[in-house]
């Protein structure tokens, strides 16, 4: 066997372990995540699926069939032939990738390459077995009518298209780093990240590349697909891979078994068993959120679905009943000296589910048992009418050209907690419009199908099993009886797990835990711990210095400067600091430090979030070394300095006395932060992976992405974005009420 650590693999290896105890079985394991082929096999046999069986052998059972049933072979068919036994009676390929759209080298690297290596493997080793080759229904393609069992009727040259495909990634690859596609990538990752730095933007536009290289390979897939008539390039591969099968099998008799859409299990190893989302379940459960407000498809469409065990049924009798060799065919045909046999596993024919059907067995399950709606009761499933693919279509580009429309709006309002909860539902819009149209992307062809896949000889096969193999191993689709499987089975079975309401995922700062040796707190000032900034630090000492008659013209010199001082804080915050603090040229050193020790003292605790002094005091608690980090200078943040152990904050250059209005160092902004972590990580021997980080601000990333440990204090929307993408902690801290936005110092007298 191989690809038993699949769905459907895992369903025949435990039938054959259990229903067959006189079967010996070799199957095929690759090392995957440091653990070799046999160590994937044992904890395999600790899955859910193989409980009623191990409870019936006990835990030595097991490892009595492990020991003397099951031959583990180490080998990964995508790399070439591995070595084989040539003892073999039968071989059950289920492995695949069962993704509509992977990339289309590995698609057809697994799908079908890694066909035509088994089949290869099997004679170089002079095996003689029965191969039982797992398709699907849907290689017949994009058609409508009746499909019978019988081998595919197309001309496409396997060789050609796997040759083509595998050269495919060195043409995109090539493609990816043309001028044009660098420089538009490069433009799009410097508008979104230019304030972290020339690294940060270097690093997404680099990711930006992979993705593009990512999507372009899904593209070419489904472009090639469509032009030769299949849906996707999943269906696509399976097809040139019985093909393939057709002519590499030689001698040997092959069968091919096609089943429909796989779903959860009807009655074995339990009803409902199910690993993994497969093709119905995202759909049933974007349904049950109430995020499908309609469907694509047509309502007296067939949906043909078959329950995984009574698929595993179907293989091992396939398996145990290998085809007839045509007659003559030795005599004329010594390469076709092995039969060929052709099942569909369906329900289609003779047991037809319509997608309306379904849709009303679901909304009635639905309506019984709501899903729950964090803070919201439960969800309130919508009525679908079936308007038909054209309006549907119309529906999603409307959706999405009204969020992009509300993303750009909210993107440009200032920093708040509504402006976050507006960004929170954009995102959430947004992810739900994603779904829908990667639903009709992916599955559009298959919901408007109007098909039927003919079961006769899967169907006769069954009949001539004896009466308590058919009892034991049975797979007519004519039982199923479609309100209780979706009902009573299916449903419950994939909404489990999403019963129970949990807090969403970075919604909760985590609690600083103690031992905290070698553990640093690092902290931004401005926005995280004080709501005030540079400016208004600068406004305030220089109030504070002047009579209040010269305020006035003060004031109206700062308001002229700020438009151009936003405009460069939004490109560059190391040259907004730069232009910023030239102000305090002349300005008396001395007599800043008084000003600050007389007169900011209250002011900054005043500005001060409570949460944030209570956070740095939990960190001191927990034995971490706290570290606060900032653009301000460093007289401005004296009266803070007592909560950290280092303060890292910006230096003007003095002659005589007074600040030249130059910087004495380059600020610690953006990646300068990060660099500087690093390095004093490394020299105090500090472990940045168990550390924390708090910023507020689009610079700060470079920062967060340093520590294990990030959050981000009410973020401004760029860090907001990043957060969220991140399943970053995002955390409120409010400041005190009555707290103006600005401060108006004491008179000097």
């Amino acid at each position: 066997m191989t690809g038993v650590t699949g769905f459907v693999g895992q369903a025949v290896l435990e039938r054959v372990l259990s229903a067959l105890p006189d079967t010996r079985v070799a199957v095929l394991a690759r090392p995957r995540d440091g653990l070799t082929g046999r160590v994937r096999i044992e904890q395999l046999l600790h899955k859910p699926i193989f409980d009623p069986w191990r409870e019936c052998v006990g835990d030595d059972g097991v490892a009595h069939a492990l020991h003397e049933r099951v031959t583990v072979l180490e080998g990964d068919l995508s790399d070439g032939p591995p070595a084989l036994p040539h003892d073999l009676d039968a071989v059950i390929h289920c492995a695949a990738t069962v993704s509509f759209d992977p990339q289309v080298d590995h698609g057809f690297r697994t799908n079908l390459l890694g066909a035509v290596h088994l089949y290869e493997a099997l004679r170089a080793a002079g095996s003689r077995a029965h191969l039982v080759h797992v398709s699907t229904a849907y290689v017949a393609g994009v058609r409508k009518g009746v499909v019978s069992e019988g081998p595919l009727s197309h001309a496409v040259d396997w060789r050609v298209e796997a040759d083509a495909a595998l050269a495919a990634r060195t043409d995109v690859e090539r493609d990816s780093r043309r001028p044009d596609v660098l420089d538009r990538l490069m433009a799009e990752a410097r508008k979104d990240h230019a304030r972290a730095g020339p690294q940060t933007v270097a690093e997404d536009a680099e990711r930006r590349r992979r993705e593009w290289v990512d999507n372009r390979l899904v593209d070419y897939g489904r472009a090639r697909a469509h032009s030769l008539g299949w849906p996707d390039v999943y269906t696509l591969t399976k097809a040139l891979a019985e093909r393939a099968a057709e002519e590499v099998a030689g001698d040997l008799a092959l069968s091919i078994v096609r089943p429909s859409i796989v779903e959860s299990a009807l009655i074995h190893p339990y009803p409902g068993w199910i690993e993994g989302f497969k093709m119905a379940e995202p759909l049933i459960l974007a349904y049950g959120r109430g995020a499908l407000p309609e469907f694509l498809g047509v309502a007296d469409g067939v949906v043909d679905i078959i329950p995984v065990d009574l698929v595993a049924n179907a293989l091992i009798a396939v398996a145990a009943n290998p085809p007839e060799p045509p007659p003559g065919a030795g005599a004329e045909h010594p390469e076709r000296r092995g039969g060929r046999a052709y099942y569909h596993v369906s329900s289609g024919d003779r047991n037809p589910l319509s997608f309306r059907r379904l849709y009303e067995h679901v909304r009635t399950y639905f309506r019984a048992h709501p899903l729950p709606e964090r803070d919201r009761g439960e969800v309130k499933v919508p009525e679908w009418s079936f308007p038909g693919r054209f309006k549907v279509e119309r529906m999603l580009r409307t959706g999405e050209r009204l969020v992009d429309l509300a993303d750009r709006s909210v993107a440009r309002l200032p920093r708040s907690s509504r402006t976050r909860d507006w960004l929170t539902r954009i995102h959430r819009e947004r992810q739900r419009l994603d779904f829908i149209r990667r639903y009709a992307d992916l599955y559009g062809a298959y919901a408007e199908a109007e098909v039927i896949y003919t079961d006769s000889r899967a169907l006769a096969l069954h009949r001539s099993l004896p009466e308590a193999d058919r009892e034991l191993f049975g797979f007519d689709s004519a039982v199923i009886d479609w309100a209780h499987y979706l009902r009573e089975v299916h449903c419950p079975s994939v909404t489990a797990a999403l019963r129970a309401v949990v807090p969403r995922r970075g919604s909760r700062t985590p609690e600083p835990e103690s031992g905290g040796e070698g553990v640093l707190a690092v902290f931004d000032l401005e926005g995280t711990i004080l709501t005030s900034n540079v400016v208004e630090s600068y406004v305030w000492v220089r109030l504070a210095d002047l009579p209040a008659s010269e305020w006035p013209a003060e004031l109206a010199s700062v308001a002229r400067m700020l438009p151009r001082l936003l405009a460069t804080d939004r490109r560059d915050r190391g040259e907004f600091l730069r232009a910023f603090y030239r102000r305090y040229e002349g300005c008396s050193v001395e007599g800043l430090r008084r000003l600050v020790a007389e007169h900011a003292a209250d002011m900054m605790l005043q500005r001060a979030a409570p949460e944030a002094i209570r956070r740095v005091r939990r960190h001191r608690a927990a034995g971490h070394r706290t570290v606060l980090i900032t653009g301000a200078l460093d007289p401005l943040i004296e009266p803070l300095r007592p909560l950290f152990d280092v303060v890292v904050a910006t230096r003007l250059a003095e002659v005589d006395g007074r600040y030249t209005g130059y910087l004495a160092e380059p600020p610690l902004v953006g990646e300068a932060r990060a660099a500087w972590l690093r390095r004093y990580a490394m020299e105090k021997g500090v472990d940045l992976g168990r550390s924390w980080g708090y910023g507020d601000s689009h610079s700060d990333l470079p920062l967060l992405e340093a520590v294990g440990n990030p959050v981000a204090v009410n973020p401004d929307t760029g860090l907001y974005r990043a957060a969220r993408r991140r399943r970053w902690p995002v955390a409120e801290w409010d400041h005190p009420d009555g707290t103006s936005r600005l401060a108006i110092p004491v008179v000097r007298r």
